[in-house]
């Protein structure tokens, strides 16, 4: 096929490059679309810039799938995507208990994913499908982190609340396993769903217990009531997550309550990353709207690692399927990216604290320079 552009001495043609479509999944509606949009957005700069690239080979155009981080919704959009014989690949899922209800979709179609948010180790561990990549890391980076930080910092005396979804039950399961390594000791654990809005029962026991630390195993929408209702019950144990709760959605839904919440972080800030100020830069020339939150960086990179593959061996599932599983040292946004036996990037988690509505980077925050105090009963 043949298109025309107009050259200075009249019309000469020139051949047009294929297009090739790549989806992206994620939350782009309710309680959890903050990350899920900054993940969109990632994703479309790298394809435009791509696109603007001369000498790439093919032309990518991204469909886009809101999966409201809903699992049934999740393999509804999953099947849509993976049966488009026309979509080479996906850059899935921020919801670990979408991305976990999915895989076996992908692997059915042969579909070949990379996910840039999900953290349930069981996304990649759980199966031996070759479809299914991961270049952010897992709850269990995450949650041993968390568990030899908070001790370090003098909690000892927790309480666990978490959602009955795969994502908080994992999230149980691996803090209390390293919390209990660590010397912490949890009184009390109380699983509740996702969808639950009122805490008074739960935060009344809590208040009896005197925890010095309620963590949190769910995502934005449980941490925001839970963190509103705690003061109204009187509760004035330090609050803490882990990436779940790391997004601007946490921070404007809980507001100023949200100041001195910790969280904790597979990636570094963008600013520490080499090419970090340059991602910034493009986001904010393309104009989107939102921030590309803690997840965008993964976002980008998933999408570029894809397209390089294409690049190489061309629009066909399976061979972009077999170079991605050999993925090694591959130079991104987020730092090096190396895939092991179950194509898991292998990466170090990070702590970060809420301060003046904005996450703050541990190291950096006046938290840590000792200028302003968690709580600790």
């Amino acid at each position: 096929m043949r298109a025309l552009v107009a050259g200075a001495t009249g019309t000469v043609p020139v051949l047009a490059k294929e297009t090739v479509k790549l989806a992206f999944i994620g939350p782009l509606s309710g309680g959890n679309s903050a990350p899920g949009i900054g993940g969109r957005n990632s994703t479309q700069l790298a394809v435009q810039l791509r696109n603007a690239d001369p000498t790439a080979k093919y032309t990518y155009e991204l469909v886009t799938f809101d999966d409201e981080c809903k699992p049934n919704i999740g393999i509804q959009v999953a099947t849509k995507a993976a049966s488009d014989r026309s979509i080479i690949a996906g850059v899935t899922h921020y919801c670990s208990a979408v991305g976990i209800a999915t895989v076996d979709t992908y692997a059915r179609f042969g579909l070949p994913v990379v996910v840039w948010g999900a953290i349930l180790p069981e996304i990649t561990y759980g199966n031996d499908y070759h479809e299914i990549h991961r270049v952010n890391g897992t709850m269990i980076n995450e949650g041993k982190l968390a568990a030899e930080f908070l001790t370090k910092q003098g909690f000892l005396k927790y309480v666990v609340v978490h959602d009955t979804t795969d994502y908080g039950k994992g999230q149980n399961k691996y803090f209390s396993e390293y919390l209990k390594l660590a010397g912490g000791e949890i009184v009390a654990t109380f699983p509740v769903s996702p969808d639950q809005q009122d805490f008074t029962a739960e935060l009344t026991k809590i208040k009896e217990l005197k925890p010095d630390l309620i963590i949190v195993g769910g995502l934005t929408p449980l941490g925001v009531r839970l963190r509103a209702q705690m003061d109204r019950v009187g509760v004035t144990a330090q609050l803490a997550g882990v990436s779940g709760i790391m997004n601007a959605g946490f921070l404007e839904g809980a507001g100023a309550a949200a100041e001195g919440t910790i969280s904790f972080h597979n990636g570094a800030p963008i600013s520490k990353y080499e090419q970090g100020q340059a991602f910034l830069d493009a986001y904010a020339k393309a104009g989107f709207r939102e921030d590309p939150d803690a997840y965008g960086p993964f976002a980008y990179s998933a999408a570029n690692l894809i397209m390089d593959a294409i690049e190489k061996v061309g629009p066909d599932r399976a061979k972009v399927k077999d170079l991605l599983n050999t993925t090694k040292a591959y130079k991104s946004l987020v730092g090096e990216i190396n895939f092991d036996d179950h194509r898991q990037n292998i990466l170090r988690a990070n702590v970060y604290v809420a301060q003046d509505g904005k996450w703050v980077y541990w190291p950096d925050s006046e938290y840590s320079a000792g200028k302003r105090k968690l709580r600790l009963n």
